[in-house]
């Protein structure tokens, strides 16, 4: 069984794995695990004059699916919510923006991602 720091461990390796390939990309990292009343937003970047919100799943197994499916409709509706909530308080207005997906599966040495532009 997996306890809640090692979920905690897990999610925090894959934000960096993430933030990393990104970095290569040639975004620029804005800010790391903006938080908005109760939800958060992994990674917000610049990619050239876009604003991207990235959502990162990582997982050791597939027990629970694939990574990119735990973002589901309500989950998509609340990263939303969050977005409009940073673009609020840092008053951004008519401003490109997309939401973009990392997905992470920890096996073996090399992490596997599979990096998902304008996801929803």
């Amino acid at each position: 069984m997996i306890s809640g720091s090692d979920t905690q461990l897990t999610g925090n390796r894959g934000e960096q794995l993430a933030k990393e390939h990104l970095q290569r990309l040639g975004y620029e990292i804005i800010e790391m695990n903006y938080r908005f009343g109760h939800g958060e937003i992994d990674i917000i970047a610049k990619d050239g004059e876009v604003l991207v919100f990235c959502e990162v799943k990582t997982r050791y197994n597939d027990a629970y699916g694939e990574p990119e499916y735990a973002i589901t409709p309500r989950k998509q509706q609340q990263i939303r919510k969050v977005a409009r909530g940073y673009l609020y308080e840092r008053e951004i207005k008519e401003h490109e923006c997309r939401f973009d997906v990392v997905a992470i599966r920890m096996k073996g040495s090399v992490p596997q991602l599979n990096y998902i532009r304008n996801a929803f």
